[in-house]
């Protein structure tokens, strides 16, 4: 009983050290773009839209921490003109955070998760045999993600965090470029600060 009572007050001490963060909001991205190029099909350069994202951290009391995050186009694009598409991105990172003055904070991470592009026909492609209409594609790649954020508790535990993300997306032949930097703002809410 000892035991358990001691092993009690030693997890709800780690816990009060711990803190975990929910953040949503709003981006765009840019991508570099092929001015010089001579041949007849050039990939197009993956930029603008609105990218609304989700963003879940947890972190120790060492400032050390994790972080998932997914972004994704809010609107279909056009590709090159006639093809309707829609990129994901998602990663996992690790975190460092640290803090500048009373209200505000900084978060450093670098990690990797994915990017999936879904491609749509209008049309489908129906046969009895697959069970129905097929009305998109996707192509998926590995990517290596880098970002950080400057937070601004404006009130007790609820920040905005304006921040900033740059993606090497391995193999990325649908878009120009394999980097990939995506911009924007997040609001959100500490547990645990």
């Amino acid at each position: 009983m000892v035991v358990f009572a001691c092993t009690l007050v030693a997890a709800a001490r780690m816990a009060c050290a711990q803190q975990v963060d929910f953040a949503v909001g709003g981006s765009t991205v840019w991508s570099p773009q092929n001015t010089t190029a001579a041949v007849g099909f050039i990939p197009p350069a993956m930029r603008g839209g609105v990218y609304p994202s989700a963003t879940l951290q947890y972190l120790s009391s060492r400032k050390l921490g994790l972080n998932a995050e997914i972004a994704f186009r809010d609107k279909r694009a056009i590709y090159n003109g006639f093809q309707p598409y829609r990129p994901f991105l998602y990663d996992v990172n690790a975190v460092y955070a640290t803090r500048f003055a009373d209200h505000i904070s900084g978060d450093f991470m670098a990690g990797v998760g994915g990017q999936t592009v879904l491609f749509y026909n209008e049309f489908g492609n129906c046969t009895l045999t697959s069970g129905g209409c097929i009305t998109h594609l996707n192509s998926t790649h590995l990517l290596f993600h880098a970002g950080a954020g400057v937070r601004y508790y404006f009130w007790r535990n609820f920040f905005a965090r304006p921040e900033a993300h740059w993606y090497y997306v391995v193999n990325n032949t649908q878009f120009h470029s394999n980097n990939l930097f995506r911009v924007g703002v997040s609001v959100g809410h500490t547990w645990g600060r």
